[in-house]
């Protein structure tokens, strides 16, 4: 049989599809698909397997190779800060500081390993998939029917399938009796649904309409089929989800912020420890003592229990999180977690119970009727195929007595009727009942039935019945009509043809229910801060009603056939403002998560099915839930073991204590440590001696990271957690400059006194800076922790006792036999006065400078940040068209302006073709200020009261440097329109003065 395929010679990817396109395999007729692969009716021969297998390879999913331990282990060497404290043990070795080389790995050891031990997780995603699938199937060869493996499937392999078998490889189906199809997990449609063998009328990309093809995973729930291989392995629409989940997961919003953060202090150690190595061994000092003198300001200068810290941290949030019913299982996931402003959620089985319940039994008015409810029961309770999910919804709803009925026979459900009839008795009386789809139960009635009087049928009935039957239908709710009528006459078996002139009764409505803790939990996520996005492979109608019932605002609805006709740009806009994406495949699932993360938010992602793994892969903190099938647990960071959805608030919220706890030890470390280097580094220009021994350095910064250590059980103030926190490195920055130099000033204090006032000698004035150094940015950790005034922030009772230990240490270990191995002095009694004196001052100038800074910089860390992966050129561009936007958008006398009309507008300001990108990424900028708001479905864009303030506040303080962009506006809008907006007209006659001069 040769068939068309593509003989490359060997099993690599794309190798386990014919070349029969996915068009071909749907439109066509089903003899016509067998002659295009090259098989018939009898199946393949033997020889013909073997030869696929050899081209295809075999029906298996792709696995990842796994590193080994020991690789795991040493990729946590990587980070910058760790590179630099490996460096400093390298020259401390070298020179024979062997003591020095001691603390610093023992400081190395000890943040690593306890990092490794955390994060050290087995991927296991794709052997779950693999189980998940079948592992033999019923196949035709050689006109023969037998069970072979489904790993040893080709295409043109003949399967038989009936219910409960589970699809093992992507099939077009040649015939099927009463087909129905659990396909949720992949599509994340809430019912069953049927399929047959007739070829499409059209070709859809969406896989929802593929009425005559099978799915790899999905499961058959009744009915069979003779189906034909088309698609194995890593081809079938399976394992394209199995073949992402064995990439290497992508860098998330906390990993990064860590690795940005190393960078810059990398940078900042190679240049003040080169400045003061070389200004050291200029002044002819010892070459070696110069190096382990700027060694030891390295690691002085780095945050070096920064991993440790934060794997402390989320240990402890793991621990707390496990209490109400959470596995993470990534532990970074905890910050972002917090971090997180967007939470896309999938709707089948994580928003609801992905189980079908009955709702409602009703009759025409839409008035509640036991006699409906009796007679669908009855239906369901007698039928002999096997039970849907409907019969099951029914069946569990109510216990009904059907003890007095007897049944005498049974009409079968097929797809063309697409209704089942079931003939009992009762008390003499021989009734037919028949349950189905409405519009199929209206062709066989001719009389309806409301509150207990039977009248003829009516077109104006028959109007309202199916004007009831659609209002159900946009409801959400999946709608089955109930007629009956009486039997007159006996028979030995009824048929089709007995089900005419019967009695419409109404109508029984079912819903796959919300969870009861979803509608709380999205309440409580709003308030947070936190904007909530619907993704789900159903339709819209059910969609909206499961919103409407959880209280979610429906701002856009956006189907995936429209997605799959946008663009990245378009769809970057229309993620933005549309909430509700229906009908969506996994990989359009992914490309709007993918879209989220490059518009510069945190994303998280809540799903339970196998079209949810690669979006539950590609957010940055991946959700799954107690119900879900294996792969969405396996790639998940987070998985809620409890029916209770409220614990996403939970978990939201340590995940911010988690964040708000780390940054403390950053903000400390780099501004103490920032401060107490510079003085280091500038002192040592200025004094005879080193201001610090090399290794005093090392004792002072152990003991403070040693202090630092109990900053996971610290309290966040109330206010730190209530909206997403983000890594921002210009507030690190800032935050540095600002309380840096304040502990050099006191330093530099410290040297004056110690110099002019108590004449110390080198020892003693090395004492002295050691206890003024560690006792003050020890004591200025209860300032730093919080951005209200100290004595309003109660710090926990380990962080207290644990400081305040340390401050002790520092004060007494010069006193001591141990202080002398360390070439400490006793300082003399004034000395403690003195200290005491510049403690206080340095606290109360820290308070102050403090509260400057967060005037300044305290929104920087909840700003939405847009990634500037982008040239610097292409960011000033942006700077300049924003400038430009806010120009035009002010000096236009309408409100609301088309986006087009504004980038026209732009492009004859600028007198250049203006890229469309960098105008939304300014436009999304201005909407996150609160300037404009902006509608990406209607293309427009609306100035806000909060543009004035910000004209009024920032651009006229500015007004020389901005003064080209606003006349260019002005220059423009008066020749397209003759006017403008009079509201700045000052602003205008300030321009004419600027021009004047």
């Amino acid at each position: 049989m040769p068939g068309n395929y593509r003989n490359n010679g060997g099993n690599e990817e794309g190798l386990s599809a014919p070349s029969i396109s996915i068009d071909e395999i749907l439109l066509l007729p089903a003899d016509e698909v067998l002659q295009r692969l090259g098989t018939s009716m009898n199946g393949l021969s033997p020889s013909e397997v073997d030869r696929r297998l050899n081209i295809y390879g075999y029906n298996e999913l792709e696995v990842r190779k796994k590193r080994r331990i020991i690789i795991e282990f040493l990729s946590h060497f990587k980070n910058p800060l760790v590179i630099i404290l490996l460096f400093a043990t390298l020259i401390s070795g070298l020179t024979g500081e062997m003591s020095s080389a001691i603390i610093i790995t023992s400081i190395i050891l000890m943040s690593t390993t306890l990092d490794f031990y955390q994060e050290h997780k087995a991927e296991k995603a794709v052997e779950k998939l693999r189980e998940r699938v079948a592992i033999t199937a019923t196949v035709i060869r050689n006109g023969v029917k037998s069970e072979v493996k489904t790993s040893e499937l080709v295409p043109g392999d003949i399967i038989l399938l009936s219910a409960g078998d589970i699809v093992p490889a992507d099939a077009r189906i040649i015939s099927a009796k009463d087909l129905f199809v659990d396909q949720s997990a992949l599509t994340g449609e809430s019912y069953p649904v049927e399929k047959n063998g007739e070829p499409l009328k059209t070709y859809s990309p969406d896989i929802i309409d593929w009425s005559n093809y099978l799915f790899m995973g999905t499961s058959i729930v009744s009915g069979s089929a003779t189906a034909v291989v088309v698609r194995t392995g890593t081809s079938t629409e399976y394992g394209k989800i199995a073949r992402g989940l064995t990439l290497r997961g992508r860098e998330v919003e906390f990993e990064r912020g860590v690795r940005y953060f190393g960078y810059m202090i990398m940078e900042l150690t190679f240049l003040l420890t080169i400045f003061v190595f070389f200004i050291n061994a200029f002044y002819k000092r010892d070459v070696v003592e110069s190096l382990l003198f700027a060694v030891s300001l390295a690691v002085g200068l780095t945050p070096e229990l920064l991993p440790m810290i934060i794997s402390i941290n989320l240990s402890k949030g793991a621990i707390l999180m496990s209490k109400h019913g959470v596995i993470v299982k990534k532990l970074v996931s905890i910050q972002d977690f917090g971090s997180m402003d967007i939470l896309c959620t999938d709707k089948t089985g994580t928003l609801t119970e992905n189980k079908v319940k009955l709702i409602l039994y009703i009759n025409i008015d839409g008035e509640d009727d036991e006699k409906v409810l009796l007679y669908s029961y009855l239906n369901s309770y007698y039928q002999t195929g096997l039970k849907s999910p409907l019969d099951n919804a029914i069946l569990s709803y109510r216990e009904i007595d059907a003890k007095g009925y007897r049944k005498i026979d049974e009409i079968p459900f097929d797809s063309i009727r697409k209704r089942l009839s079931i003939i009992v008795e009762n008390n003499g009386r021989t009734l037919m009942i028949t349950k189905g789809a409405p519009e199929e139960i209206m062709k066989i009635c001719t009389k309806y039935e409301n509150k207990n009087s039977i009248m003829e049928m009516t077109d104006e009935v028959r109007g309202r019945i199916e004007q009831k039957y659609l209002e159900l239908s946009e409801r959400g709710f999946r709608v089955l009509g109930v007629a009956y009528k009486q039997i007159d006459y006996e028979k030995k078996a009824y048929s089709a043809e007995d089900e005419r002139e019967m009695i419409f009764l109404g109508f029984i409505a079912f819903i796959d229910p919300p969870k009861e803790t979803a509608r709380e939990s999205i309440k409580l996520l709003r308030e947070a801060g936190i904007e909530i996005k619907i993704l789900t492979g159903d339709n819209e109608l059910v969609t909206k009603n499961v919103c409407r019932y959880l209280g979610l605002e429906i701002k856009g609805v956006v189907t995936g056939r429209e997605i799959a006709q946008m663009s990245d740009e378009a769809l970057s806009r229309i993620v933005e403002e549309a909430n509700l994406f229906c009908r969506l495949t996994p990989v359009q699932k992914e490309r709007i998560i993918k879209a989220l993360r490059d518009n510069g938010h945190v994303v998280g992602f809540l799903g339970d099915g196998i079209n949810d793994a690669p979006p539950i892969k590609a957010a940055d903190v991946g959700i799954s839930v107690d119900n879900a099938v294996d792969v969405a647990k396996e790639a998940a960071d987070i998985i809620l073991l409890k029916n209770d959805l409220t614990v996403l608030y939970r978990g939201v919220m340590e995940g911010r204590k988690t964040f708000g706890n780390t940054m403390k030890y950053i903000m400390m470390g780099i501004s103490s440590n920032f401060g107490n280097m510079l003085s280091v580094a500038i002192g040592s220009i200025f004094l005879p001696f080193l201001p610090m021994l090399p290794i005093q350095i090392l004792l002072n910064n152990l003991l403070y990271d040693i202090s630092q250590t109990a900053l996971p059980t610290d309290n966040v103030d109330p206010e730190y957690i209530e909206k997403p926190k983000r890594w921002n490195m210009k507030f690190i920055r800032a935050f540095m400059l600002y309380l840096g130099p304040v502990s050099s000033l006191f330093d530099f204090i410290t040297f004056f006194t110690m110099l002019f006032i108590f004449k110390a000698s080198e020892a003693l004035f090395q004492t002295a800076w050691f206890m003024e150094s560690l006792t003050s940015q020890t004591l200025v950790i209860f300032s730093i922790r919080t951005k209200r005034p100290f004595w309003k922030s109660i710090p926990s009772r380990y962080l207290l006792i644990n400081n305040l230990a340390i401050v002790a240490s520092a004060l007494i270990l010069p006193l001591t036999p141990i202080g002398g191995y360390f070439k400490f002095v006793q300082p003399p009694p004034q000395f403690y006065m003195a200290l005491a004196l510049i403690l206080l001052t340095y606290i109360s100038l820290a308070e102050a400078i403090k509260r400057v800074f967060y005037k300044r910089y305290d929104k920087y860390l909840e700003q939405f940040q847009y990634r500037r992966r982008i040239a610097k050129i292409y960011y000033e561009n942006i700077q300049k068209i924003t400038q430009n936007l806010i120009a035009t958008i002010c000096l236009h006398e309408e409100r609301e302006i088309p986006i087009n009309t504004l980038i026209e507008e732009l492009e004859d300001e600028l007198g250049e073709q203006v890229d469309p990108k960098q105008v939304y990424r300014a436009l999304r900028h201005l909407k996150n200020e609160g300037l404009i708001s902006v509608s990406w479905i209607d293309g427009k864009v609306k100035r806000e009261d909060k543009m004035k303030e910000y004209v009024n506040k920032m651009v006229r303080r500015r007004l020389n440097e901005v003064a080209i962009n606003w006349k260019a506006a002005r220059e423009v809008l008066m020749k397209r329109y003759s006017k403008i907006n009079q509201e700045y007209m000052d602003i205008i006659k300030q321009l004419s003065k600027i021009e004047h001069k």
